[in-house]
């Protein structure tokens, strides 16, 4: 029932004169719809937080009997107190015509947030896997999408680059929850419930893509995807909308008397400059020799220019970089590549104190005149150069002066789109490379797609048994359908940032790590999904006396049985039983998938603080991993204050104590690569005069009053 309707009853049963008025009223209204698209917009979404501790003063619904499968009391109770002692809360029902107060046990209780309320996240850290020193890390949080949605405003407002998601398709057959209610066929508020669900995350979504340059992709079937587009229209008037068409099941999946289903839809919703990114691939089989039936690009003989490591010209001392100036070693014998070392600071140490490894002769950037100079890039992106075959070294004659060539940006930026190929590589990995044929000609890929490595069935649910054996996920993607989607956004964006509030299988984070792989850089996916179990198991898991929050039920729900364990065996090349992950990548990228990816995953669940307990320092803990994540989710993360008053990491600091604000802020100018400084203070006053300290590169926030202003508005309703 719509909340309209539901106001109009509650009318009824005290003046039924007024309520049959005010139905009348309603059916004249509603019968002239506005141009557009109409729906109820349904009483707020309430989700139920079993891992919760009950607080006084906190929303809860009384659970129903163990090993039964009846609803419950779906009323909602506020604690006024609690006997810790008893192991009781004493309720009193909310909105009722007559007072209504009880006593009931703590564990018959389960804490419900509605979405019209205020919520302060956090985040507890449930586990990590890391296998890059310099990489950001993937996350993973388990929760409520539509409040992770919320908090994503605090460290993401306007930084996303591509939104991903894969709702529910609304088929009627228990595929999604309203108010923690399967959504069935016969509910005659179906699409309006949908419609309602979706028009409150997209509204948020829209706060945290880039406005300048970004795009939303969602993909959808029949059943709504009419209803999706008004929707998409009518949210975001000022983008440019696109649908795709894709095939997915050649076999077809039966639709009753009707078509076979083959296809889905994926529509594009462009903000500000955002583009496609020419690929060279059409998307679409045509049969002619240059699709992608065939792969091999023709290439001509013009040869393509590589840069010197070495930086000349302008801009070229060791002083004007100090972070590179580092030494390269070379392996005495055979001339290789050994290693890349770190930057010699500060600029007037001796070079001549680095001592080399054995068997190997340091080179360092030392210009034609004798003096110091300069790489061309840092030297973390130096070994990303040569780890890809896109750097090589140049002849070796036993001495300490070599030349090393790389490829620049430009020239990288033309293999991704297509205009430069890849025809092989050398004895020491490093790429051949020449002009693409009819390089002019390249087009944009076409609206209906039908790619063999698209199929959902063979690289979606046969390829999710391959690093989770015996387990399942209802209709996973295409691991090369969502790979191939988001190249086409981030191709040219090394740093860009992915968002997926409905990951289910983690399919989205998996794709962003080939993308990593192929075409270098340091892109990373944030994923959203709950821990709810499946039908089925929830009805058993409840005949066998289970609830949310017990252990049995918890480890089968979506989040930590499918999500993260795919994720984690994904990088590692291991199964969750330790076995290397059998097959091999197909297509674009051929290794074995035992080899995994050097990339970092962090696995959060979504906590729900007290205001009190954030504005006194109480809740820090619980904050730490968002500020982490706003400053980019790189190196370590700072759990617990200083004793001192004050912390840095790689890329943010953290002052507690305004009174140490000295030593901090000359901390903060010696460190590189610095985002976000921290400032926790009442006083403006002081904050302000710190501020005018740092560098101007490093963005001041002001705890918490920062954090506390930007969840101080009614989420929603």
């Amino acid at each position: 029932m719509s909340r309209l309707t539901d106001l109009i009853a509650s009318v009824k049963a005290k003046d039924p004169t007024l309520g049959a008025d005010l139905d009348k009223e309603f059916k004249a209204l509603s019968a002239r719809l506005p141009f557009g698209l109409n729906f109820e917009r349904h009483r707020p979404e309430a989700v139920e937080l079993p891992l919760r501790t009950v607080r006084r003063g906190d929303k809860v619904r009384i659970l129903p009997p163990r090993k039964t499968n009846d609803k419950g009391d779906q009323r909602l109770w506020s604690v006024t107190a609690i006997n810790k002692s008893k192991g009781k809360a004493s309720l009193k029902l909310i909105n009722a015509d007559a007072p209504e107060q009880k006593d009931v046990a703590l564990e018959d209780l389960v804490v419900v947030a509605e979405f019209k309320d205020k919520i302060y996240p956090g985040l507890v850290s449930t586990g990590s896997v890391r296998r890059s020193d310099t990489k950001p890390a993937h996350t993973v949080i388990n929760g409520e999408n539509y409040h992770v949605l919320k908090a994503l405003t605090f460290t993401h407002r306007g930084k996303i680059d591509v939104i991903y998601i894969d709702p529910p398709y609304n088929t009627g057959a228990k595929d999604w929850k309203y108010n923690n209610n399967y959504v069935e066929r016969d509910d005659q508020y179906r699409h309006s419930k949908w419609l309602a669900m979706m028009e409150r995350r997209l509204l948020i979504a829209k706060e945290l893509l880039k406005p300048e340059e970004s795009v939303l992709i969602v993909t959808i079937d029949e059943k709504e995807y009419l209803r999706l587009g008004m929707l998409l229209e009518q949210i975001f008037p000022e983008a440019r909308i696109q649908m795709v068409t894709s095939l997915i099941n050649p076999k077809g999946v039966a639709r009753g008397q009707d078509f076979y289903r083959v296809d889905e839809y994926i529509y594009f919703v462009f903000f500000g400059s955002a583009a496609v990114t020419k690929l060279n691939d059409p998307m679409i089989l045509t049969g002619k020799k240059n699709d992608n039936v065939d792969k091999t690009p023709k290439a001509t003989a013009k040869k393509v220019r590589w840069g010197n490591l070495l930086r000349s010209g302008t801009d070229a001392k060791r002083s004007d970089r100090k972070h590179q100036f580092y030494p390269v070693f070379i392996d005495k014998v055979t001339g290789q590549l050994h290693s890349i070392g770190e930057p010699l600071l500060p600029v007037t140490a001796n070079r001549n104190s680095v001592k080399a490894p054995d068997g190997t002769v340091a080179i360092w950037p030392i210009r034609k005149d004798g003096t110091e100079g300069r790489w061309q890039v840092g030297n973390v992106r130096l070994r990303e150069l040569f780890g890809k075959g896109y750097a090589s070294v140049g002849r070796f004659n036993g001495g300490d002066r070599v030349s090393f060539s790389y490829l620049t940006d430009n020239i990288i930026e033309q293999i991704d789109t297509g205009a430069i190929s890849i025809i092989n590589r050398d004895e020491n990995g490093v790429v051949i490379l020449a002009y693409t044929e009819e390089k002019e000609s390249i087009e944009n890929p076409k609206t209906m797609w039908n790619k063999t490595s698209h199929s959902a069935s063979e690289y979606g649910t046969s390829l999710l048994r391959q690093f989770l054996p015996g387990r399942t996920f209802p209709f996973p993607k295409s691991l090369y359908a969502v790979e191939d989607t988001l190249k086409f956004f981030v191709a040219r964006k090394p740093e860009a940032t992915v968002l997926d509030f409905f990951s289910g299988s983690g399919t989205t984070a998996h794709a962003v790590m080939r993308i990593n792989r192929q075409l270098g850089g340091r892109r990373q996916c944030i994923s959203v999904t709950n821990n709810e179990v499946s039908p089925n198991e929830q009805e058993n898991l409840l005949k066998a006396g289970y609830r949310p929050g017990d252990e049995e039920w918890e480890k089968l729900g979506i989040c930590d049985h499918v999500t993260k364990p795919r994720i984690e065996a994904a990088i590692t090349g291991k199964t969750p039983e330790g076995d290397d992950v059998k097959g091999n990548y197909k297509f674009t990228d051929e290794f074995p998938m035992s080899e995994g990816f050097e990339e970092n995953a962090e696995f959060f669940t979504l906590t729900y603080e007290a205001k009190e307990a954030v504005n006194h320092n109480l809740a820090f803990k619980q904050i730490a991993p968002l500020l982490w994540l706003r400053a980019g989710a790189v190196g370590s993360r700072i759990n617990n204050l200083s004793k001192r008053g004050w912390d840095v990491t790689e890329t943010y600091g953290i002052l507690s104590d305004i009174d140490q604000a000295t030593p901090f802020v000359q901390c903060i100018n010696e460190a590189e690569n610095l985002r976000i400084v921290y400032i926790v203070t009442d006083d403006d006053r002081r904050f302000q005069a710190i501020t005018r300290r740092l560098p101007k590169n490093v963005e001041p926030v002001r705890l918490y009053e920062a954090y506390l202003t930007n969840f101080s508005f009614a989420n929603g309703e």
